[in-house]
């Protein structure tokens, strides 16, 4: 392993933010808001140039919006935070460093004063033969990409097929998880491939089949019951098939057989069956809850010196509504955390009372397409259009640049005045499609790696001519 040094010490407080996500996107645009100039250092460590609005990527997947829409270039929005293109692998909190490999490869490490972890989560996996090999998730820009090209291909392959068990296999999509991401997905998929069929002499929508699959026993439980029952009926009115307390057992490079027993021959299984913290967690040793880590309700680490953890990584307490109650991994959550750690970070720096976050949740929105939706706005239960308006309007103000809503407002709007278009560009289609190569779960060091990499940065650095620190801008 390479180790390229980084700067020397300075008198000036380091805050190094990991992940460009809701939380550490929000946080480090607030800090370059309120920090006097020379006040501190900032740096943003992310493998990608973008901020991700992740709800709308079952919107992606259907080719109702353009990758473009929902990825907000992080050089529009900070201009002062200096960005290391690359991921963290490894945090050494009684050194106060963490270890960055860098897109190109290269492995780095960089000190910190001030340490903000945002670095999210990533698709759940569960020990089910063939997951890890058969199993696309919906956790990325390129996953979304991925999955759009691949459901078009089958619809291709398809209708050049004269075998009519290929055709049907071919025609049959299993997504597991019902919850938003999942519910979504599935909803914005079928819609496609039902509008798509109708291009394809030979293809009947109705022998293309959907299913959603979910171990829990309703749809959506944070819904309530009424609300989860509607949209549940909505999409079976579709044609979808729903199987609920039924899991995964076995899935090959052609079958998913499921707990209950049955064998669904199919070529696509899109997987959203829950989310696990990031594996840099593991990194910290540090205590965690169902692999959160435990933070106070100032985002602060226990027993870390200045490390603030928050968003999907994070156990945040969710003091408004008990003390034992936890916040959901929300990007409604992850915003306001990170203008939270903000606040937080330049207390501590300047010798002032951090203070607890505290955010009351304004309510949940579920889009299933067309003017088709539910939504629970401050506990106000909404169906149908209403329910819509609400839910894009909600997203269109959560979206950080003008351009950005422009954007997506616009491609909202042509799609449904012209419909569905159905391109299968190609550009992926020898790209391998499990969750580890999308997700990188596998890039994660030891504590006895992060220790010998920082051990021979240190040496490295004090053999080096000291150069000056890198400012940001």
């Amino acid at each position: 392993m390479s180790t390229s040094s980084v700067s020397r010490t300075s008198t000036v407080p380091r805050i190094l933010i990991i992940g460009g996500g809701f939380a550490g996107m929000e946080c480090a645009h607030r800090l370059e808001r309120e920090l006097g100039s020379g006040e501190a250092v900032l740096k943003l460590v992310t493998p990608y140039d973008h901020q991700l609005y992740l709800p709308l990527l079952p919107h992606v997947a259907a080719g109702v919006l353009t990758p473009q829409a929902v990825a907000v270039p992080l050089r529009r929005m900070l201009r002062r935070t200096g960005i290391v293109p690359g991921g963290a692998i490894g945090v050494d909190p009684r050194a106060k460093a963490v270890v960055v490999r860098k897109i190109n490869g290269e492995t780095l490490v960089e000190r910190y004063d001030h340490l903000v972890l945002t670095p999210g989560s990533v698709t759940r996996e569960f020990d089910i033969p063939g997951i890890d090999q058969h199993a696309v998730g919906m956790k990325t820009l390129a996953e979304a990409a991925w999955v759009r090209d691949h459901v078009i291909a089958q619809l291709d392959l398809a209708a050049a097929s004269s075998d009519p068990a290929e055709r049907a296999a071919r025609l049959r999509f299993v997504v597991v998880g019902g919850g938003y991401a999942g519910t979504e997905t599935a909803a914005y998929l079928q819609s496609m491939t039902n509008a798509a069929a109708r291009r394809y002499p030979g293809l009947d929508p109705r022998g293309i089949e959907w299913h959603l699959v979910d171990v829990a026993p309703r749809l959506m439980p944070e819904l309530g019951e009424r609300l989860g029952d509607k949209a549940m009926g909505i999409l079976q009115r579709r044609g979808l098939h729903i199987s609920l307390g039924v899991s995964v057992a076995e899935v090959t490079e052609d079958t998913v057989t499921l707990t209950d027993g049955r064998e669904l021959p199919c070529h696509t299984l899109i997987w959203t069956a829950g989310v696990a913290p990031s594996p840099l967690v593991a990194t910290l040793d540090a205590e965690t809850v169902r692999g959160r880590l435990v933070v106070t309700p100032e985002l602060t680490v226990p027993g870390m010196d200045g490390v603030f953890a928050l968003g999907d990584a994070a156990a945040v307490p969710d003091i408004t509504v008990s003390a034992d109650a936890v916040c959901p991994p929300t990007a409604q959550h992850a915003m306001r955390q990170g203008w939270a750690a903000a606040r937080n970070v330049l207390a501590a720096m300047r010798g002032t009372p951090l203070q607890p976050y505290r955010h009351k949740d304004l309510g949940l929105v579920v889009d299933l397409g067309g003017a088709q939706a539910v939504s629970k706005p401050a506990g106000v239960e909404l169906t149908g259009l209403p329910a819509q308006i609400v839910a894009r309007g909600y997203h269109l103000g959560a979206m950080r640049t003008l351009t950005a809503r422009l954007r997506t407002a616009a491609l909202w709007g042509l799609n449904a005045t012209a419909g569905h278009d159905f391109v299968r560009t190609g550009f992926q289609r020898n790209r391998p499609a499990t969750l580890k190569d999308f997700e990188m779960t596998d890039a994660y060091l030891s504590p006895e790696e992060i220790n010998a990499v920082v051990t021979a940065h240190v040496t490295e650095k004090a053999m080096a001519p000291q150069i000056p620190d890198f400012a940001g801008g």
